[in-house]
């Protein structure tokens, strides 16, 4: 069955921190795959022109007044999706990497599946952009860490193509990783009974700029996001012990 937007209530978050030269191209592209959903850009206190080309495509604004990392712009966009009363809740990178035609295979599964969140791997079906050799090392074995301690199937667990229920929405709404969020989020899910699963999409190169993780902030990010999914998952166990 394929997705249907009759009756749903859709919201696409698009992250931005410093993007102006693709902002526009970015909601452009989406607006061509995805008519019926509403669309609003968080401006993470971007220190060139993202807010005014952001405001020229005509998608809601909301302009964060300094930088507050990757999480606290999508839990902003997760705020405004719950006072909202939106049904689903897309997540999609300002960077252009994100092909909104994955989008409504996305949404689809999210509504067949029964899922609270559906996140797009580009490692299932190996198509597109692959990433360096080191980063999909370390994603490789984040994934398979989340797969052990969640009991789901996870590939690609620092994949920003995200698309989320109702539930998720709430959860994210009220609490959210920061600094690094995408795996630490998924620990998150599972923590409140939660249930996500993957769908095959294609992942495209940045047209402009560079990744901000360099190796360095790699070997970072490997140490800090594997202690916090073991404290997450040992907050877990804690509460199921009987009092």
């Amino acid at each position: 069955m394929s997705f249907s937007s009759h009756n749903l209530k859709v919201l696409i978050i698009v992250p931005a921190f410093n993007e102006a030269k693709q902002i526009k191209a970015v909601i452009e592209d989406i607006r061509v795959h995805a008519p019926y959903a509403d669309i609003v850009v968080v401006n993470d206190g971007s220190g060139d022109d993202t807010l005014q080309q952001a405001l020229l495509t005509g998608a809601a604004v909301l302009n964060l007044p300094y930088n507050l990392g990757i999480g606290g712009a999508v839990q902003t966009g997760y705020l405004h999706a719950m006072n909202g009363g939106y049904d689903i809740a897309v997540q999609i990178d300002g960077d252009g990497q994100h092909d909104p035609a994955d989008l409504r295979q996305l949404l689809s599964d999210l509504v067949n599946s029964g899922a609270d969140m559906v996140i797009g791997s580009r490692f299932l079906d190996k198509a597109g952009y692959q990433s360096t050799w080191m980063r999909k090392i370390g994603i490789r074995l984040l994934s398979t860490l989340v797969s052990r301690l969640t009991g789901h199937q996870a590939t690609d667990t620092t994949s920003g193509f995200r698309v989320c229920g109702r539930r998720a929405i709430s959860l994210f709404a009220q609490l959210y990783p920061t600094d690094y969020p995408e795996v630490e989020s998924l620990i998150l899910l599972n923590n409140h009974g939660l249930r996500f699963i993957e769908t095959p999409v294609t992942m495209r190169r940045r047209a402009f700029g560079k990744s901000s993780i360099t190796a360095l902030k790699s070997m970072y990010y490997m140490i800090k996001v594997t202690l916090a999914i073991f404290l997450s998952h040992s907050w877990k166990a804690g509460r199921e012990q009987p009092s």
